[in-house]
């Protein structure tokens, strides 16, 4: 059986979705794993079907998937894959979703809508699933969405120690690109040693998704280097507006950090023509090589995905392994 076997005999199984294997095999590098051979494919239909090639009863199994577009397709098939497992008589799952699919979509802003983020989650537990592991939920109610334990990791320490390296001596103000993403942007401040934060302050029709109106910067950036910090950049409309206005406050330099790197179209084109000198993403999404440019610099979040399995198999503290964030 391809898997760690620890003292008490519990058997660590590594089982990778179609979206995105290189992320779980990288994970497995880390933890010296191999992802457990599956056969996975579509049917002429378009229906999925999942079979493991080695017995998983027992096991401590974590299914890795990444939510990346066709997000639909995915997201069915970690379903599916946990109800193999389910079937297989393992021991306890672990889905392991690098990033949360629909979060946005955490609460109801006008009457007659979904909470689809739990949705998600109840569809995950219905499926078998005992445990969620996630790296920086849009919002952190969604923690309370899964009847279950859910290990919310933080990418931080690896963008902060990306931008504390390049940038060292220069001038940082962290800037969170609207009033919802301050308590983020404080965070990093923390982190970077109580540089400076400002916000901009926008508005958004709620009624034209993805459209964004930047209107004018809170706090001092004039002459330093503002650095955007969010969770998720898609279409970039909300980051490169938020450049432009930063520049016209007498910003010298923008650079920006987020997490998840969405990138839905027409997001590589506006990073490409805007003003914005570099882009600090982790790989918690797959980034083809079209949408890959000079200014984006992508950091691996396998290690921090390792450290926390291996936390969770080990019947460890993820919350005090990751600086009480988690």
């Amino acid at each position: 059986m391809g898997g760690i076997v620890s003292e008490n005999r519990k058997t660590l199984m590594l089982l990778s979705g179609r979206a995105y294997p290189a992320l779980a095999e990288e994970i497995g590098r880390e933890l010296g794993v191999e992802p457990t051979p599956t056969a996975a494919y579509d049917f002429a239909s378009g229906e999925i079907f999942v079979r493991y090639k080695e017995s998983v009863r027992g096991s401590d199994a974590f299914v890795v998937q990444s939510m990346t577009s066709p997000i639909n397709q995915w997201l069915m098939e970690a379903l599916i894959m946990v109800d193999a497992l389910k079937r297989g008589s393992a021991k306890r799952i672990t889905v392991v979703l690098p990033y949360y699919p629909y979060s946005r979509q955490d609460k109801k802003h006008r009457g007659r809508e979904p909470i689809s983020a739990r949705l998600v989650a109840d569809l995950f537990k219905t499926a078998g699933a005992d445990r969620i592991l996630t790296v920086d939920l849009h919002t952190a109610q969604i923690q309370g969405f899964f009847d279950g334990p859910v290990d919310h990791l933080f990418a931080l320490q690896i963008l902060a120690g990306h931008i504390e390296r390049k940038y060292a001596g220069r001038e940082l103000t962290v800037v969170a690109p609207d009033s919802g993403r301050v308590r983020v942007a404080e965070r990093w401040t923390d982190r970077l040693g109580g540089c400076p934060l400002a916000f901009i302050h926008k508005t958004r029709d709620p009624l034209t998704p993805n459209q964004v109106v930047a209107n004018r910067v809170v706090g001092d950036v004039e002459g330093r280097v503002c650095l955007i910090v969010d969770d998720m950049i898609d279409t970039a409309g909300t980051i490169t507006k938020a450049a432009d206005v930063l520049f016209e406050a007498g910003a010298a330099e923008v650079i920006a950090a987020a997490t998840h790197g969405v990138l839905s179209d027409p997001a590589t084109e506006r990073l490409k023509n805007s003003r914005i000198s570099e882009v600090v993403l982790t790989n918690t999404l797959p980034i083809p090589p079209e949408k890959q440019l000079d200014k984006l610099t992508v950091l691996s979040i396998a290690p921090l995905l390792a450290r926390a399995i291996r936390e969770v198999f080990d019947d460890g503290s993820v919350t005090t392994l990751f600086g009480g964030l988690s």
